[in-house]
């Protein structure tokens, strides 16, 4: 029975590559979700999505934060977004693309946000990442670091991290390290 239901769907395929149209590709349970995801987002005016390899590659994608206050307003700031086969299940890999002095995300681009790790949930989506990472540049977290020297200054004295965080967003250095311009 198995063996007649794949040469029925075998035969279903061969007849619509012979009327000239291109193979359907199924779509894996975490593509349709991340499309319901893409079409439902509410983003505010000052975010953008972009999709660099094309409209076609869904689970791949850039989000654009312009913070429109805080530390961090009038800098960009580029996420990468690879979403897996088998999300909503796990959660997206979210890296910055934009070099930031910034307690919650290192030089190397991780991201600390909860809830890309320890506190996803299938019932999260794509909309609730990107306020999660809108809040990072609101209100930057100096009890959970990736980059611990940013903290250390956020929590000391707030107004030297507001100092390091222009100086890093003008295009300069903050201690030994340089930051490309984002403003």
């Amino acid at each position: 029975m198995i063996k007649f239901i794949k040469i029925k769907d075998q035969k279903r395929e061969d007849a619509a590559n012979s009327s000239g149209r291109a193979p359907v590709k199924k779509q894996s349970a975490g593509e349709l979700r991340l499309h319901k995801d893409i079409s439902e987002l509410n983003l505010p005016k000052s975010t953008v999505i972009s999709f660099p390899n094309g409209k076609d590659d869904l689970m791949n994608f850039e989000i654009s934060i312009r913070p429109d206050e805080g530390y961090y307003q009038g800098g960009t700031f580029v996420f990468t977004f690879q979403v897996s086969p088998s999300y909503p299940h796990e959660p997206p890999k979210v890296k910055c693309k934009t070099k930031v002095y910034h307690p919650n995300i290192d030089l190397e681009g991780n991201v600390c946000l909860n809830i890309l790790r320890e506190d996803w949930k299938p019932v999260l989506n794509i909309n609730t990442v990107v306020y999660g990472l809108i809040l990072l540049f609101m209100q930057p977290n100096d009890e959970d670091p990736l980059n611990h020297d940013a903290a250390a200054v956020l929590r000391d004295n707030p107004r030297l991290f507001e100092t390091n965080v222009r100086r890093a967003m003008a295009g300069g250095y903050v201690g030994q390290i340089y930051f490309p311009r984002c403003i």
